[in-house]
């Protein structure tokens, strides 16, 4: 009990730090003021041990990003479960203020015109202004704004309702280890859309299997510090809403029945749609989370049992879509899947040349301690100046240090590539005498997001031609929760991908996890080779790659679909192959 309580009391108090930041910056303060309570958020929210304890033994007070002003009001919070600092901001600002810096491209300075001119303070006034024609009257602000405010308002009431993949299942483990904590719990099990690898999540789902009576659990649950409320939805489900803001279902379950609840908190809705259908052809019926053939209960004490008593292999998570997963396991021709462990080569990633945070060599040393046997460094080409990008000399320096790097370092190969912006006009952002000293050349849109389908489409196909090419970078240039892929015609270029040789990359940030997976089948069908890359920028982005591997579950890849599960040699074969076609 005590690490959920911890748990809910660092999410709660590193959210109250969060909204002091948010009203300082309203209200024009001192930038270090304003980071000093973000960065405090961080510290606090990612604290190790319990904050009560912390406080009293000063360990809280000496944790690096937790000042005295701070530390003072992480106090008040433990001891009242309330900041006086920010009730007196509340009334000082207007919390619609504070939701407006959630829109992409609206600052503090264009907030405060908006509301020192047109008095607007809240999002539905925003948005009918930017509706009406006010907001585009303002200085500095045009049609074109109002349009993306009104997409940002759009995206902002979405993410409000979703979580990216990464932040959701952080917070799930968390919670799940603090669950597995409970007395009379036996496991306690992740499922739902983040066992499931979906890229964005609205529901956090845990399964606990236990020994005791659904009811008591539940007692206990209701009654732990940190929950805000609860609501029974049947006798074996529960849902939680934290002070901190996060909810979460609970399902407990009996050992004996464990298999059958843990397919039904995992599945869609529509592979559970199907799944009910086939057990019907087979005598079977899904009652009350259970299995049953007529009036008699079959046990299903995981998952294997469930689906081998329905005639089915076993269905991986990532599949359970509904997306013709049933019948592929019926006939047992389920895809044998992509696994971390078939993954040789790291892809796209950024050192100090450009906007990374690590050099050549402290890269090539995290990936071949991470079991890869090659790295393809590729920072920024020239034209995206915002992000550092290399000259045509920084390109060749930083290729005279890979050969020293690789001079001196054993077990991993370090392979010379860039990250070349696609210009509008299609061409790649370097001439071809510096492209052919590279091993590969990944290729990306980084500018003129706005531009027409039948543009943008004509644009990639355009750098497809160029036969340095071997990777087209983040494809549809999507931002989850944020931004909206261009308009392209992915068919298009999918069908040139097939045609070309060229692959297309699954960029594995999570704020991106472009290509979809549910384009990713057509990929696969067209025989077009994909590459999984980090896009990472610091050593922790190497933890990318899992990402990009949910997705290539998703979209039903196997190892043989994936360019960098291929040996070097055989990766700079297919680059070489395009260079000769």
């Amino acid at each position: 009990m005590d690490a959920l309580k911890d748990f809910m009391d660092r999410k709660a108090v590193a959210q109250v730090l969060e909204q002091i930041a948010a009203f300082l910056e309203l209200k024009g303060e001192n930038p270090f003021r304003i980071r000093a309570f973000h960065t405090a958020a961080r510290a606090v929210g990612s604290f190790p041990g319990d904050l009560h304890q912390a406080l009293e033994d000063g360990s809280l007070a000496a944790t690096k990003g937790v000042g005295p002003a701070t530390l003072q009001i992480v106090s008040e919070l433990v001891a009242t479960g309330r900041a006086g600092m920010l009730e007196e901001l509340r009334e000082q600002i207007p919390p619609g203020l504070v939701e407006m810096l959630a829109i992409s491209g609206l600052g503090v300075a264009k907030i405060r015109q908006i509301h020192d001119v047109l008095g607007l303070d809240s999002l539905p006034e925003l948005e009918a202004a930017a509706s009406d024609g006010r907001l585009a009257k303002l200085p500095r602000f045009g049609r074109k704004t109002s349009e993306n405010i009104l997409k940002g308002i759009a995206y902002l009431r979405q993410a409000s309702a979703f979580r990216l993949s990464h932040h959701a299942a952080e917070e799930a483990e968390g919670l799940r280890a603090a669950l597995q904590q409970l007395p009379g719990v036996n496991r306690a099990l992740i499922a739902g859309e983040v066992r499931r690898r979906v890229e964005i999540v609205r529901d956090l789902v845990i399964v606990l299997i236990a020994d005791v009576a659904p009811s008591d659990l539940f007692k206990r649950l209701s009654q732990l510090p940190g929950v805000h409320e609860f609501a029974g939805q049947d006798e074996r489900r529960l849902t939680l809403r934290f002070a901190g803001g996060a909810s979460a279902q609970i399902v407990v379950t009996t050992p004996v029945n464990a298999g059958a609840v843990l397919v039904q908190a995992t599945g869609s809705e529509i592979h559970l749609q199907q799944l009910a259908q086939h057990a019907g052809t087979r005598g079977y019926a899904l009652n009350g989370a259970a299995l049953w053939r007529g009036s008699e209960f079959v046990p299903t004490p995981d998952e294997d049992r469930f689906y081998g008593a329905l005639g089915l292999s076993f269905i991986p998570p990532e599949l359970r879509e509904g997306t013709g997963e049933i019948e592929a396991a019926a006939a047992q021709r389920l895809p044998r899947l992509l696994e971390r462990s078939d993954m040789r080569g790291f892809l796209h990633c950024h050192t100090t040349y450009s906007d990374g945070s690590n050099s050549v060599e402290q890269l090539a040393l995290a990936c071949r301690d991470a079991g890869y046997e090659y790295i393809g460094i590729t920072d920024h080409s020239q034209a995206a100046a915002y992000a550092g990008g290399l000259r045509p000399d920084d390109l060749l320096r930083q290729a005279d240090e890979i050969d020293e790097v690789n001079g001196r370092l054993h077990g991993i190969r370090v392979l010379k590539g860039v990250e070349a912006d696609i210009l509008a006009d299609g061409t790649i952002d370097f001439e071809e005498a510096i492209l052919e000293r590279l091993d590969f050349v990944i290729a990306s849109v980084h500018s003129r997001f706005n531009m027409g389908a039948p543009e943008m489409t004509a644009r990639i196909l355009a750098a497809m031609d160029n036969p340095h090419l071997a990777i087209i970078g983040h494809p549809t240039g999507r931002l989850l929760l944020s931004r909206d892929p261009y308009g392209l015609d992915l068919d298009a270029v999918i069908e040139k991908a097939a045609a070309t040789g060229v692959a297309l990359e699954i960029n594995a940030d999570p704020h991106r996890l472009d290509l979809d997976w549910r384009t990713l089948r057509r990929v696969r069908e067209r025989g077009v080779a994909v590459s999984i890359g980090a896009d990472a920028h610091s050593l922790s982005g190497i933890q990318n790659v899992d990402f990009g591997i949910g997705m290539a579950r998703k979209g039903w890849l196997g190892p043989d679909d994936i360019l960098n599960a291929r040996p070097v040699g055989r990766f700079l074969e297919h680059v070489a192959r395009r260079r000769e076609a």
